[in-house]
This record gives structure tokens, sequence and C-alpha cells, in this order.
């Protein structure tokens, strides 16, 4: 009794309390609840990942169950529940939960409507690629490990992780007296950023949100106001203002309807509807008669249909109070920075990866110097038996055993204990010539490696490139678009007035003046046989661009002198039938040099898409498409023009091409595209074509396929070369001769690539258009004259040639883009009809492919009579294109009458 007394310690309860408290605070901070800065992850994650990498579930091989992963999980590292654990693991899965999931799954996963994931037993789970850059050389000493919770076992205290993941998926956790908000990123913003501050350390925060404008939600949805993002980045702490993406749709009778198409971060779908029942119930939205879900695979639709003459504004404007489409994201970036929880401002955050970074490399490298040495330096004794061959042999066999023969090698050729064992262990297959050979290649390699390996350790800047490849590497093979659009304070109230996602038909004169039409609407008026009437009354003006976009695009055009310009669809105003639109001087601020020559849809290219820019002097410069991320209301430089010289063409190409120009003295040069250098968005471009005085670029194709080059002279004469008749060269040549051209044949004044299916409109100076079929066209020998095809009148000239495609009019090939309409499309109702005779029309182009219409002599500006009207030269895709505005609906919900 008296012993077990001695064992009592006395001790007042506060401080008991206070200390027992202070533990377990410690411990939910440090292991439970805050992600370390470094790898982004929480030790559950951490372990979750390690322990899938210790039992292969990599992406290239078959699904296990979860339980499997929480059961190794939890015996392995984690002493906690089997919830927890099984909860963490599905949030890596959810695609709408991390920006890029860490682990792919296999069965019921949860859903964005709130619904929890099914039981770890009926799960299947595996590490998607992106994590396995976070587990990325785990093998080579690039970071500590720990004992787990009872000795038996190691478990990294951080992943090397190649992937900025703190910022690229965030974090959220609550800890003891502090938690955790950390929002997803961009991660080609994130990189782009990061790549920054390791060429410009003192770069401040302000620097770097030209790069990461704010976080980009998994669910997309909208960011109204940058101040909260401004503050979070600064301090570590904002709030950020999210709303959902509603779109105004207008129904047949002048009904309207609401349709919401992505949700706020963090926010359930089902939440929302419920929320709008019993807003509609109780009275507060009493504009509202219907409620459907139609989501479906392809993404989030919410249909909140309108009483007649209700006011649509104010309904979403008590939507987004009441309801949990404009929710609000508290940002907290606090992280634990060598085990001690802190804040972090946005500058702070890359500077912890890079510097982790830079150490796992470093420790890398040493580890991989040292194997590297250790099987340089058992190669050297290889070389050495594999050179004394038979006096090895014969000291071997002299030996009273393995111990005595190895000592008595390193005595005789002066080798060390690890020579010596690798000697006695080689097998006899080594003594061949070829054998001999591989091992002195390899150690010659072995050579190289150690100098590099050792120059890297010697070279903090030669360590940050390594950290440089590696981020472009990652945001070449995982980056994608942006999701979240961010909007500024002022302009939140436009929100009101955006209108539903829909194909429209965009519209660019020669003169400059754009309109839309919206799809439906044209269609019925294919029909109807309306679509293409309307353009004919204006004498000097025709259709130069015709595009296929959706509303809620943003289209980029480039200028002859050199800029670009970018405008929303939403902006492009819809003009009558028979009107041309509106002038892209007033809506975009266009400089009097400022023609159209090129329109693109950056949204539908890849992301490392190219623009090859080529000029009236035979410059060519190529840059990357995501160099023009930044838009401006005033336009950037596209291209620094010399003085005199004007931007001919735009092309878009995946970096494989070759390009090809044509000047009007009929040369002709071909060259790789890989022989122009990418450079950034305001250089000047190098020279692809040397010209002659008074010579200048007609024609420039930037094509992977070997087929025709057509070449036009103003004099009639058509030229149909292949391809292949102008080899490979250096660019910056004379190329070759295409044609011969004297004073009977005139100069070259247009050069167009040639599909077998394609045509060619040639326009005379007069207004006379001539058509001409691939087929009509023979091949002609390179330095011919070619054939005279079109009959030039005496003082009549060929001013502009133009590629068109498949038989028939204008009306045929937009009827091939869109579909054919049929009577009853045609037939609506007479208020419809009525407003469809003030309605635009346009024509269609098949995806992104040049459909310019003619043009007059850029040189001299000279103007033909009357073009005639029904002259086909528009472009068509073979493929309908599906139009009208009908969705699937399920999931109704009947709240009142109308």
């Amino acid at each position: 009794m008296a012993k077990q007394r001695d064992r009592v310690v006395l001790r007042m309860i506060e401080d008991e309390m206070k200390k027992s408290f202070l533990d377990y605070s410690m411990s939910v901070i440090v292991q439970r609840a805050l992600p370390d800065v470094r790898d982004g992850l929480k030790p559950v994650h951490r372990r979750i990942l390690y322990s899938m990498h210790e039992a292969g579930l990599t992406p290239d091989r078959p699904f296990k169950k979860s339980a499997t992963v929480v059961g190794d999980v939890l015996g392995r590292y984690h002493p906690h529940g089997d919830t927890a654990v099984y909860e963490a693991l599905v949030r890596m899965v959810q695609d709408f939960s991390l920006r890029y999931p860490l682990v792919e799954g296999q069965g019921n996963f949860g859903s964005i409507d709130g619904d929890g994931a099914a039981a770890y037993r009926y799960t299947e789970a595996r590490l998607s690629a992106v994590a396995m850059e976070m587990l990325a050389d785990i093998e080579r000493n690039t970071v500590d490990f720990v004992p787990n919770f009872d000795d038996r076992l190691q478990e990294p205290a951080v992943l090397p992780a190649r992937l900025p993941n703190l910022l690229v998926n965030g974090s959220s956790g609550i800890a003891v007296g502090m938690s955790t908000n950390i929002p997803p990123h961009n991660l080609r913003e994130v990189v782009r950023a990061a790549l920054h501050l390791l060429d410009h350390p003192d770069c401040t925060v302000q620097d770097l949100m030209r790069f990461v404008p704010g976080p980009d939600f998994p669910t997309g949805a909208l960011i109204v106001g940058r101040e909260g993002i401004e503050k979070a980045y600064e301090t570590g702490r904002g709030r950020i203002v999210m709303q959902a993406r509603v779109q105004k749709e207008t129904r047949r009778g002048g009904r309207e309807q609401l349709a919401v198409t992505e949700i706020p971060y963090a926010t359930s779908k089902a939440r929302i509807l419920e929320q709008i029942v019993d807003l509609a119930k109780k009275g507060r939205i009493s504009d509202v008669s219907d409620l459907r879900d139609e989501s479906d695979r392809d993404g989030i639709r919410v249909v909140i249909e309108l009483k007649r003459g209700a006011d649509a504004q104010k309904v979403l404007r008590s939507l987004l109070k009441w309801t949990s489409l404009q929710s609000t994201f508290g940002v907290i970036a606090l992280a634990l920075d060598n085990g001690v929880p802190r804040e972090f401002t946005l500058k702070e955050m890359l500077e912890r990866f890079r510097d982790h970074r830079v150490e796992v490399i470093v420790r890398r490298s040493r580890w991989e110097l040292e194997k590297a040495r250790d099987e340089a330096h058992v190669l050297e004794g290889l070389i050495v038996a594999v050179k004394n061959i038979e006096e090895v042999v014969r000291i071997i066999r002299g030996s009273r055993d393995r111990a005595h023969a190895a000592e008595r090698l390193r005595s005789r050729f002066e080798l060390s204990e690890r020579q010596a064992d690798a000697i006695l262990q080689m097998r006899l297959h080594r003594l061949t010539t070829l054998e001999s050979r591989e091992l002195r290649e390899r150690l010659a390699g072995l050579t190289r490696r150690i100098r590099e390996l050792e120059a890297l350790l010697e070279s903090p800047q030669k360590q940050l490139e390594e950290v440089r490849r590696e981020l472009e590497e990652l945001a070449e093979r995982y980056g994608d678009a942006r999701r979240t659009r961010i909007l500024d304070a002022r302009e939140a109230a436009r929100l009101e007035d955006l209108e539903a996602e829909e194909e429209v038909i965009v519209t660019v004169s020669h003169e400059g003046f754009v309109k839309q039409t919206p799809m439906y609407l044209y269609q019925r008026r294919m029909g109807s046989g309306k679509a293409l009437a309307g353009m004919e009354r204006y004498e000097n003006d025709y259709l130069e661009h015709v595009f296929v976009a959706t509303s809620t695009e943003t289209l980029m055009f480039l200028t002859a002198d050199g800029q670009a310009y970018w405008l929303p669809v939403a902006d492009i105003p819809e003009a009558g039938r028979t009107s041309r639109g509106r002038a892209l001087q007033q809506l975009l601020g266009l400089s009097r040099d400022g023609r159209v020559v090129a329109l693109l849809s950056p949204g539908r290219l890849a992301g490392d898409a190219r623009l090859v820019f080529m000029t009236e002097r035979g410059l060519v410069k190529r840059t990357r498409l995501d160099q023009f991320s930044s838009q401006r209301s005033g336009g950037v430089i596209a291209i620094n023009l010399r003085r005199g010289d004007r931007l001919f063409d735009v092309q878009v190409s995946d970096g494989t091409a070759d390009v090809v120009l044509v000047s009007r003295a009929g040369r002709v040069i071909r060259f790789s595209e890989a022989e122009v250098s990418e450079v950034g968005r305001v250089a000047q471009g190098v020279r692809g074509i040397k010209l002659a005085s008074g010579d200048s670029l007609v024609g420039a194709v930037v094509t992977r396929h070997l087929t025709s080059l057509c070449l036009v002279t103003d004099k009639g004469f058509v030229h149909r070369l292949s391809l292949e008749d102008f080899s490979l060269q250096g660019r910056d040549g004379m190329g070759v001769v295409a044609v011969k051209l004297d004073g009977g044949t005139g100069k070259v004044v247009g050069a167009k690539e040639l599909l077998p299916e394609d045509e060619l409109m040639v326009v005379l100076a007069s207004g006379g258009t001539v058509r001409l079929r691939a087929d009509q066209i023979p091949e002609t020998p390179r330095g011919g004259r070619g054939e005279r095809l079109v009959e030039v009148a005496r003082g009549d000239r060929v001013v502009e040639v133009t590629r068109v495609g498949g038989q028939g009019g204008e009306d045929d090939a937009a009827r091939r883009a869109t579909g054919e309409g049929s009577a009853d499309e045609a037939s609506v109702d007479d208020d419809l009809d009525e407003a469809e005779e003030d309605s635009p029309s346009g024509a269609l182009d098949s995806d992104e492919e040049e459909i310019a219409v003619v043009a007059v002599d850029r040189d001299e500006d000279q103007t033909g009579g009357d073009i005639d009207a029904n002259a086909p030269r528009l472009r068509g895709e073979e493929s309908p294109t599906e139009g009208g505005r009908g969705r699937r609906r399920s999931d109704q919900f009947d709240l009142l009458g109308d």
C-alpha cells in the first residue's frame, strides 16, 4: 500500500489540464489538421499516398478495393478511425473537391449533390498520374523518414512533391484554436508564377498576381471582385465572393428562365435546390413557376422557370441573396513550416515550394552521385580483371578460399575490397568481347554523369534550372485551361444580363463590320432558303470571315498593323438580315490600318498551340498561344512590325508543320516550322524568305501534309504544283522559281493550299468571279507558265484568290455545315417569323479554317463593280451541327402554377 502511494503524483488540476490540453492541441495541429507547406498534405493524406505507393497501386496497375488501402494505412501508419481515413481517400478522388485529383476511383465516391460515397468494401482505388509526381524519387533519399507509431516501420516526414500541391489543390482543416482554408488554383498559372519567382527572387505579390489572378475552382463558377484575392495573397487572409454561373434564356412565347450551369466551390447542388423550393413555398420568390434539375454526365444544369412577365433580374438578385448560389470562401493560408503553424502570403508559399524542390534535387543528386561513383568503381575493377583475365583465373585457382583469393587480387592489382568481391562474383559471359566493350561504354557514360552531378551540386543556378525544367514538364503534361472566371466588382451587375451558352454564327465583312446570328435562327433560315441573303446591296463590301462560336466565348482578332484584340461573342450585336452589323472600329477601337487578317477562338485551341505570324515583307514569327493570355481592352502588340511592313496572315500550328511562303515574283520557299524559334509576344520575328526590291508576300501555308499549291497570276494563269516539288531548306533563302513570269503572265496575286475537294474562286477587279474546281486545274511542272484558265479582258485583272469547299452555292455550303433545314423548321409561329425578318444572317465556317471571302487589291485599294451576290464563296463542314436549345429534363420540381 505504501509503494502505491509513492507512485501517486500530486498536481494541481489546472496545471494538469493545461499540460494535457496543450499536448492534445499540438498533436491535432501537427499530426491531424494542418498541411505541410512543402507538399501541401496532411499526415493522413501523405500516409494514404505512401501506403498505396508501397502496395504498387500505380496508374498502370489494376484497381484494388478501398478497404485494402484503408486497412494498410491503419495498420502501418495511421492508428485512428477507419472512417477518417476513408473520407480522406474519397476526397482525393472527387474531381469537384480537388482541382487535380490524387487518386483514381472506381465506384461511387459521392457526388456534387452531397451524396456520400459507397462503403469502402464496394469501391476501388489506385494512384493518379498526378500523385506519382508527388511521390517521384522518394526512394532516392530525397526526404527524411521517421518511425511510425509503433517504431516498426519508417514513413516519410514529407513527400518530394514535384507538384506545388498546396496551391493547386488547396487544403482545409480545423485544428484547436486555428484553422486553414486554402483555395485551389490553376496549375499553368502557378507554374508561370513559380518560374517568374525563379528569375526574379525580389518580385512582389503584385508581380506574381499577373500570373496567378486568383483561385481556380474545380466547379468553375465566378469570382466577383479582386479586393479579397489581393488581400488573401498579400496577408494570408481574405474573403472571396463566389457566384454561380446563371444564364438567362428566353423561351417561346416570351417567357424567360434562368439556367444554373456552374455552382460555387464546396456547395451542394441538392442543398441549392432545397433552398429555392423553400423560398418559393414561403413566397419570397413568387415569380418562380417551375424548377428542374437537368444535370447529367456532361455537367450541371438547373432550370428555374419564371412566370410570364416576371423580372428575371429581380429574381436572380433574390436567389443570390437567399441561397448558396452566392457564397463566400474565407481564405486562411495557414500551414506548417518546419512543424510550426503560420500564415503565408502567395510569394512565401512559392518560396517554400522552391526551397523544398531545391533540397530534393540536391539530395537526389547526391544519392545518384554516390551510386554512380560506386558503380564506376566496380566497373574499373572489372575492366582490370578482363584485361588480365588469365592471371586473375590463376590467382583464384591457386587460392585456399574466397577470402584468400580476394586478398591476393587486392594485393596484385591494387584493388579495393569492393572491386575484388565484384571480380569474384563476375560471370563468365563478362569475358566476351561484346561485354568488355559494353563495360567500357558504361564506364564512360557514368563518368559523364558524375561530372554533370558534381557540376549540379556545385552550382545553385543549375539547381534552379532543374526546378524550372521539372515545372515546365508538369505544366505541359497536366496543365489545363482556367475554369473560374474572375470579374471586377463593377462587372458583377452584368451577371444578370448573361445570355445562355448557345452556338452562333459570327460574320466579319471586308470593311470591318461584325454581327452574330443565333444558330437556331440560322438553321430555320436555311430551311426557308433565306440564310445568306442580305449583303448584296453593299457594293464594295462582302463577307470575309465567318466563324462558328458559342455565346460565352471570347474571340481574338489579329489585324494588319500587328495588334491583337479580344471581343466576347456576347458583346457582338445581333443585326438585321440586311445589315452588315456594327463596325469593329467602334467595338475594338481599331486604328485606320487595323484590317482584320485572322480570327481565332483561343478557348478551342490546345494549350500548346503555336501561332505562326507572316508579314508582307517575308518575316515569320512563332509564338505560343499562352503568350496571349493577358487580355486588355485596348488590345496588345501581337508582333512588332518594321516600318512599312504589315501583317499578312496568322495560322495555327501544333509545332510540327512546314511553312510555305510565296512571293509576288513567283518564288516559293518551304522550311520546317522548327527553323523559327519560339519568341515572345512583342518580338519582331525572323526573315523567312529573302524578297527582291518591290517584291512582297502573296501566299502563306502552314501545313503538315504534302498537298497541292495553287498560284494565280493577275493575267489569269493558274499553276497547280505539288508541295513535294519544293524540298525542305533552311529559312532566310530566296526560295526556288515556281512559275515562269513575263509580260504575258503577269505577277502572282494569290497562292492557296488546294485539297482534292476544294475549289478556287478568282475575283477580278471588275467585280466578276470565276469558280474553278480542283479537278479542272491540271498539275503543271515547276518553272512552267501554267494554264490560262481565267479569261481577263483588256484593262481588267485578277485581284484576289479564295479557296472554297464543296459543290454548289453559298446556301449549299452552309447547309452542309449546319445540317439540312426542313419544312417543319421553317414553319414557326407568325410572331417568330416577323421577328426573324430583321434577324441577322451569315455563313458557317468549318471549325477554324480560313474562309476569307473576296478581297480587293491591297496595294492599290481598287474596288470593282457589283459583286455577284449568288457567287458561292464560302467553305462548309460536311458534318451537321445540332442546333436548338433542347435538353433532357429530369428531377422535376412542381412549385407554383403559372
